[in-house]
């Protein structure tokens, strides 16, 4: 994949944030209005696209190649998990914006930017490990997710039982026991959740029309805390997998798929449940535009 295509690719989310942005302007977004398309999104079309990454595409791997994939998932999510232990403490910035780093640290988007870049460097016909190794984010990201945000006092044991959590279950059991789903479901379901990414990038684009845009670029936090999302995880995942014996093809995936920017559920969940929108908004929209370089970067140098 050259630099050129992952620059297109990225041209497409910046856009799909700059209308949502422009949307807001023109008093079609906002307020209310955000936050009943981040309600639609979370309960309607988010779990339909988690259901069908794994009924609508191609036959799967056997159960232990599934296995073997998941192990390195644990690893790859070990990781994220350990830098938010101890990256946040140095970023400082108040107890909802430290919610906002413990999320852009754990979660990276691996699906709606990860995916096109897998296929364009692997191959469509790889894509399900990719699909494989973002099973474990469904469930961490709406279990986790809320309550790195929020903090336990606003966490309630409900949330465990959203619709999002309850879709990345069913995903898993199907992946692991290979249940055939009929053809038209996974159509019908791919329908509706196609919509996801494009209305999620236009209510983040929403969200950064009530910020200060040169805030964004002038905050040492937000670009060390973008480094170390972009970059730093990429090397030390690829410091572990070189050690581990691992496949060349999933190692090389699961290094790409580290790489992604902050995944944009988090805005989602911060209207949800009551995060800090504007960093969330911001840190999303800054690592996006330098994954620009980034990705490329990585697929140059550790690959």
């Amino acid at each position: 994949m050259s630099f050129f295509d992952t620059f297109s690719e990225m041209l497409v989310i910046l856009f799909a944030m700059a209308v949502g942005y422009l949307a807001n302007r023109l008093g079609y977004l906002g307020g209310e209005a955000d936050a009943k398309l981040s309600k639609l999104i979370l309960n309607i079309t988010m779990p339909a696209t988690i259901v069908s990454s794994v009924v609508s595409g191609d036959t799967f791997p056997g159960t232990a190649e599934i296995l073997s994939t998941l192990k390195v998932a644990v690893v790859f999510y070990g990781l994220e998990l350990l830098i938010v232990c101890v990256v946040p403490r140095f970023l400082g910035g108040t107890p909802e914006q430290k919610g906002v780093w413990r999320y852009a640290l754990a979660f990276s988007n691996l699906a709606f930017i990860g995916y096109p870049v897998v296929i364009d460097l692997f191959g469509a016909d790889k894509l399900f490990y990719a699909v494989i190794l973002q099973l474990p984010f469904n469930m961490l990201s709406y279990t986790l997710g809320p309550l790195m945000l929020t903090g336990a006092k606003r966490f309630r044991w409900k949330q465990l039982l959203s619709p999002c959590i309850i879709a990345a279950m069913l995903a898993l059991v199907i992946a692991l026991a290979h249940i055939q789903v009929p053809a038209q479901i996974g159509e019908m379901l791919s329908f509706i959740g196609d919509i996801t990414v494009p209305l999620s990038l236009l209510v983040v684009g929403s969200l950064l029309a009530g910020l200060p845009v040169m805030q964004v670029f002038s905050s040492v936090r937000l670009w060390a805390l973008s480094a170390v999302r972009l970059l730093g995880l990429p090397v030390l995942l690829w410091l572990i997998l070189r050690q581990m014996g691992v496949d060349p093809i999933v190692q090389g995936i699961a290094i790409v798929e580290m790489a992604m920017p902050v995944a944009i559920n988090g805005s989602m969940l911060c209207l949800e449940y009551g995060g800090d929108t504007e960093a969330m908004a911001q840190i999303t929209f800054l690592s996006t535009l330098m994954s620009i370089v980034t990705i490329p970067l990585v697929a140059m140098l550790l690959l």
